[in-house]
């Protein structure tokens, strides 16, 4: 494999880290496997039925930060693996979540999705759940190549959890009374666990190593729940030029996301009925937007959250003190402050 993950359109999706680090330092030890992954994801994307065709190169060159294929990469190498089975498997995620993210603009009835037209926007809901269905297909049977059941018993069992958190999620939408519990419940299924999945899933690459399983499972989880909380906070912080979507559109939505469900136990009836109002709107039209951001920041629950983001990065760099020091797990480790300081 040729090529530097700089030189081509992988680079231009990754955040700058914090000062002193470099995009270069963390992922120039896997870039030409990641550049090579890319070529993985756009040829399988490829069919004679035109529709898929357009619509492949369109999520194609929709970009995406490549953050599950970058992990699942950085800990083959942690695990010394050179081959090209983890490439396969590195596309085979970056599949199943493009399939689910399809599914959930579909369920959300999401009109963007960074910065561009939804899939379901631009060509219908018909022909946008086959196509989600197809990609995840496609994802299973790739992954079938390399004749590792266990493999596709870790894919599948952590598709069945983002499904359980999607119907848990659609079970509660619009409702003030979801509890901080359920919240964690829902994120650890919806994205936690294919984050751990990602981590995990070169442990079983031949020659298998499952005494680093439950380590790179616990980092990988650690990190999917601190990239959750995060998302929530940029859904109140970041401006939509940023985000590719409308600022507190997961409220919009009739979702609770940890900021608010932090405040509303805090803040008088009347207060907590701004809430309300979007929940039952669908729509800031009894609220605006700045009423609902300056009750979050006058009862600071932005920062309460991103405290409990640093738990969870800082717990995924402690799950890595199981391994011997190495370049790759300098990278692991570096890999928290990433999610912490992205803006997208």
């Amino acid at each position: 494999m040729s090529g530097h993950p700089f030189s081509t359109p992988v680079a231009s999706r990754l955040e700058e880290p914090p000062a002193g680090t470099s995009v270069h330092q963390v992922l120039e030890l896997v870039g030409d496997k990641l550049a090579a992954t890319e070529q993985v994801l756009r040829c399988h994307l490829e069919s004679d039925v035109p529709f898929i065709e357009d619509a492949g190169r369109y999520l194609a060159d929709s970009g995406g930060k490549r953050m599950r294929p970058a992990l699942l990469l950085l800990a083959a190498r942690l695990l010394g693996h050179d081959s090209e089975e983890e490439v396969t498997y590195a596309a085979v995620v970056e599949f199943i979540h493009t399939a689910t993210l399809i599914h959930d603009d579909i369920i959300d009835h999401s009109d963007l999705r960074r910065g561009r037209e939804t899939v379901n926007r631009r060509w219908g809901n018909s022909l946008t759940v086959l196509l989600g269905d197809w990609i995840y297909t496609k994802a299973m049977r790739m992954a079938l190549a390399h004749d590792n059941l266990e493999v596709i018993r870790q894919l599948t069992n952590a598709t069945l959890r983002m499904t359980e958190g999607e119907m848990l999620s659609l079970e509660r939408l619009g409702s003030i009374d979801l509890s901080v519990e359920e919240y964690f419940s829902i994120i650890d299924r919806k994205t936690a666990y294919l984050f751990s999945a990602a981590c995990s899933i070169p442990c079983l690459i031949r020659p298998a190593h499952p005494e680093g399983a439950i380590p790179l499972r616990s980092y990988g989880r650690a990190l999917g729940n601190c990239f959750q909380l995060v998302d929530d906070l940029l859904d109140f912080t970041a401006s939509q030029g940023e985000l590719g979507k409308p600022v507190l559109s997961d409220l919009k939505e009739g979702k609770l996301t940890l900021p608010l469900l932090l405040l509303l136990p805090r803040v008088t009836p009347k207060q907590r009925q701004l809430v309300q109002f979007v929940l039952e709107d669908r729509a800031f039209e009894r609220t605006t937007a700045q009423e609902i951001l300056d009750l979050v920041d006058s009862e600071g629950t932005l920062a309460e959250v991103e405290h409990m983001a640093r738990a969870f990065a800082d717990e995924a760099r402690e799950a890595l003190a199981f391994f011997p020091p190495s370049d790759a797990r300098s990278a692991l480790e570096i890999a928290p402050e990433f999610v912490l300081n992205r803006r997208s």
